[in-house]
């Protein structure tokens, strides 16, 4: 059954300058879609390579105002309902309530749908909004009309401590935001969920301490994080290889990339706590 996907996340940001990032044409094309127009009150549309079923603009504008907005988003031949609230937490804090409606989580198992990406689709966009908001770099995003996938990003960290957060269950559960046990061994389990929740774990295929993790999830493909140090920060290349091209596992690779943009922030801010919020 489909049923809303919705997501809460908090940016050190004025709700003014959050409303701007979202309505501004020039600002969604810096951390959002490849291509953005936007007239209010009367037209929202992005589209291109970072888009879901980006061939052209799919949007229709419902409502805005000054803290919220509303668009209807055909996908896969359905007319979803795209809502986004901000309120004020303080002055210089915005939380951010996201919405979709259509979204079926089998989808993201089985790929039946464009719609099964939508969760991760937006986990990553929000994670750039806000880091766009706080000026910090962005997360590469998911390109939909490629099936390479592949990533870089510089975190401000050791190389030791990365891989120590890659490895250790801990660790990866709390910037991941979702329990995840790991036998850091070749040949060891890494089971999203937990051990007991999850009787198919993916497993570890090749593990040099410090430098290199490779997991392979099956039909999903191999996931395999490459480190790189020097003078105390770290080059991350992350690669999800072995899937079926003609079916790239979209859904997953978003979320991977939502998940690095939370363990680059992990690293890198004092005193660091999630972005995200009970939904």
């Amino acid at each position: 059954m489909t049923e809303p996907m919705t997501l809460r996340a908090r940016v050190a940001a004025p709700l003014a300058a959050v409303h701007t990032a979202l309505t501004d044409a020039g600002a969604l094309r810096t951390w959002f879609a490849e291509h953005a127009e936007v007239e209010l009150p009367h037209r929202y549309e992005f589209w291109g390579r970072h888009t879901p079923e980006g061939d052209a603009p799919h949007q229709r504008l419902l409502h805005v105002d000054d803290h919220s907005l509303r668009l209807a988003w055909v996908l896969d031949g359905e007319e979803t309902t795209l809502a986004i609230d901000l309120t004020a937490e303080s002055a210089d804090s915005t939380l951010i309530t996201l919405s979709q409606t259509h979204f079926d989580f089998s989808d993201v198992i089985t790929g039946k749908s464009i719609r099964g990406v939508l969760n991760t689709f937006w986990a990553l966009s929000v994670a750039n909004l806000i880091d766009h908001l706080e000026g910090r770099p962005l997360t590469p995003r998911v390109d939909f009309t490629s099936a390479e996938l592949r990533a870089e990003v510089e975190i401000d960290a050791p190389a030791e401590k990365i891989f120590e957060s890659l490895t250790d269950s801990a660790a990866a559960s709390s910037w991941f935001g979702y329990p995840i046990e790991i036998e850091p061994h070749v040949g060891g389990r890494y089971a999203m969920g937990g051990f007991d929740d999850n009787p198919n774990p993916a497993k570890i295929v090749d593990l040099t301490p410090g430098r290199r993790l490779t997991v392979d999830w099956g039909p999903a493909g191999v996931n395999t994080w490459e480190l790189e140090g020097s003078a105390g920060r770290t080059r991350l290349t992350l690669v999800q290889s072995g899937f079926d091209t003609g079916r790239p596992p979209y859904a997953g690779w978003a979320g991977t990339l939502s998940g690095l943009a939370e363990l680059r922030r992990y690293h890198e801010l004092p005193n660091w706590q999630p972005v995200w919020l009970a939904a």
